[in-house]
């Protein structure tokens, strides 16, 4: 499947001059007019990375990165700027943007910049779709395929950063993962952004499949060593687990 780019950018010669070349080049390109809808947008299409515009109106790029940071959802980011906005790639890099490219730009250029992040990102990010038989676990199935959630069969709403959470965790099932690990296969790296950004996965990520998020039975806490999965949802069976390899 051909990684998915959502550009956002409010000027619409370059919202299909990007279309057409990026599209020419394998990739399935998503265009969205500015940021408003930006968070909406990425619960519908989980792109593998946003191609985002900094000088929008309603809502310019930097404030619809930090609000997508703030929820905990850690897609890939590149931001367009102009030469001279020094300070807005500064606050986006520090709100995690992956790169940034000043305008105008040579297309090329930015699918170099691409192929860049989603290498240095794994290539694909955790939660990106994968030819792999559905996993079931309580009243859930997990469909790979289509990176959706069922309970009782009826799909249920899931972010990205929540099924890439999940998928780590069915993946290593009665495993204990410490949260260096956790950080390291969600995000190659444990900066302090992904370290909060794994908080509030998990937390929501508890809300979807937790009867009672307070005494969570399949995304149980080991104190002091992690979280591990417990796809039977046996309460206690977490200090029965082994700690994953830590070259895991």
């Amino acid at each position: 499947m051909n990684p998915s780019i959502l550009v956002v950018d409010d000027d619409p010669v370059v919202r299909e001059l990007l279309r057409d070349y990026l599209g020419q080049r394998g990739y399935t390109v998503s265009l969205l007019e500015d940021g408003m809808g930006l968070a909406r947008t990425l619960e519908a299409e989980h792109p593998a990375l946003v191609v985002l515009d900094i000088m929008m109106p309603a809502l310019d790029g930097v404030s619809a990165l930090r609000a997508l940071r703030v929820a905990g959802n850690d897609v890939p980011v590149i931001l367009l700027t102009a030469r001279d906005d020094v300070i807005d790639r500064v606050i986006g890099l520090e709100l995690g943007a992956d790169d940034y490219l000043g305008k105008p730009f040579d297309p090329s250029e930015l699918v170099a910049r691409i192929r860049t992040v989603l290498r240095r990102r794994g290539s694909l990010v955790p939660g990106a779709p994968e030819a792999r038989a559905p996993y079931r676990f309580g009243r859930f199935e997990v469909s790979f395929a289509t990176r959706e959630l069922f309970r009782d069969g009826e799909r249920i709403a899931i972010s990205t950063n929540e099924f890439a959470t999940l998928k780590v965790f069915v993946t290593h099932a009665m495993t204990v993962l410490s949260r260096a690990q956790l950080i390291e296969k969600l995000h190659g790296g444990a900066q302090t952004h992904r370290s909060r950004s794994l908080d509030v996965s998990i937390w929501r990520l508890r809300q979807i499949i937790e009867s009672d998020p307070s005494e969570p039975r399949y995304v149980q806490t080991v104190w002091g060593r992690g979280y591990v999965f417990v796809p039977a949802g046996d309460v206690g069976a977490a200090e029965r687990c082994l700690p994953a390899d830590t070259d895991a």
